[in-house]
Parts: C-alpha cells; structure tokens; sequence
C-alpha cells in the first residue's frame, strides 16, 4: 500500500474544509490532539499498572477485599411468607 502523497493530503484538506467550515477545523484538530495525548497518557499509565501488577504475588491480589462494594458471599434468601 502505498504512502499519501502532497496531492492526497490536499485533497483531504479541501474535503474536510468544505464538509466542517473554516470555523470547525482548529476545534476539531485541537479536540484530536488532546485525544490523542489522553490516549498515550492512558497508555502508559496501564503498562506501568502491568508491571507494578506483574512484580507483586498474585496472593497478595486475591486476599485483598474488593473496593467496588460488591462481595463475594452469598446471603441467604430472605423469607417474606
């Protein structure tokens, strides 16, 4: 597959001006931008979750409580007869 040349990226420029307008296009190249920059932040932040996940012990994981609320007992039926 071959690479975008200058005359593609032209044209994509015209098409994306005529559909947004002169107005839209710096919102919307800014919004992307910090899109993107979230994005790798979010990244990042996940292979550093995944090494400090894989160094600890897997017990240490499961005999910590869950923070969510939710528990892992089951309570008994209540009678309401």
């Amino acid at each position: 597959m071959s690479r975008l040349g200058g005359p593609e990226i032209i044209i994509i420029l015209v098409v994306l001006l005529l559909l947004f307008g002169a107005k839209k296009l710096p919102d919307l190249a800014r919004s992307l931008g910090s899109s993107a920059k979230e994005f790798r932040k979010g990244v990042e932040e996940g292979m550093t979750d995944d090494d400090d996940n894989s160094s600890g012990s897997e017990k240490d994981a499961e005999s910590q409580p869950s923070t969510d609320g939710t528990s892992d007992e089951v309570s008994p039926p209540s009678s309401d007869s």
